[in-house]
């Protein structure tokens, strides 16, 4: 029997890599005791073996207190220490350039490559004054991608839903301005119409984050654990 675990109180606890593995080994025709079996192992970083000789009791203690670890309410964290490292997210979002928007869309969308995203959205701060500071110049995201591995589970999900509420906010007030063009100007009305397919890619972008968020922000079922 297993006598001594390290069990997380807070996803302040795991890290982004423990949960990048999580969603990975995660498989849509898994059971919930197979589910609920690979959660335990990977954020207590123990063998699946062990998982079994858990006893029961333990087991629906530590799937209640992961339950409620998840249910938190995540918000934007702007600074973080990582390895003596301060990082900061990037503090001026109106001045973000073309190649960081990309690579953060690229990799945003995939638990696989979200380390990259981190690294375009956070980068060393070199100075502050108070609340405000500067981070360093973005090159490539392969600088801290590695690092990144290493960084709160917090602190990323925090970051997924501050992009996804932005993006959000942005394709609804595009779509209400278009709305109002097309009321004011009978005309535009048909080049709307004709322009949909332009917008079908950020819709399916904008659908695969709230899919993305959605799925990061939920546990793997173990309902048959009777939690």
């Amino acid at each position: 029997m297993v006598t001594k675990i390290k069990i997380p109180t807070s996803l302040n606890e795991i890290t982004l890599e423990q949960y990048q593995y999580l969603m990975k080994i995660q498989d849509k025709d898994d059971s919930e005791d197979v589910a609920a079996r690979k959660m335990i192992a990977v954020l207590c970083m123990i063998p699946m073996s062990d998982v079994m000789r858990i006893e029961f009791k333990s087991i629906t203690e530590i799937l209640e207190k992961f339950n409620t670890m998840f249910s938190v309410k995540c918000e934007l964290i702007n600074r973080f220490k990582l390895a003596g490292t301060e990082f900061g997210f990037i503090p001026h979002l109106e001045t973000i350039s073309f190649g960081e928007y990309i690579d953060i869309e690229k990799y945003m969308s995939d638990w696989e490559t979200m380390n990259n995203a981190m690294a375009v959205l956070f980068r060393p701060i070199t100075k502050h004054k108070g609340f405000k500071y500067d981070i360093e110049p973005y090159y490539t995201s392969a600088t801290y991608s590695e690092v990144m591995k290493a960084m709160p589970l917090d602190v990323a999900l925090g970051a997924n839903v501050f992009f996804w509420n932005l993006g959000n906010e942005l394709l609804s007030g595009l779509t209400c301005f278009l709305q109002k063009e097309a009321m004011m100007i009978p005309e535009i009305s048909a080049k709307l119409n004709s322009s949909d397919k332009d917008g079908d890619g950020i819709r399916a972008f904008m659908r695969l984050r709230k899919e993305t968020l959605k799925d990061s922000m939920q546990l793997p079922h173990y309902h048959l654990l009777n939690v």
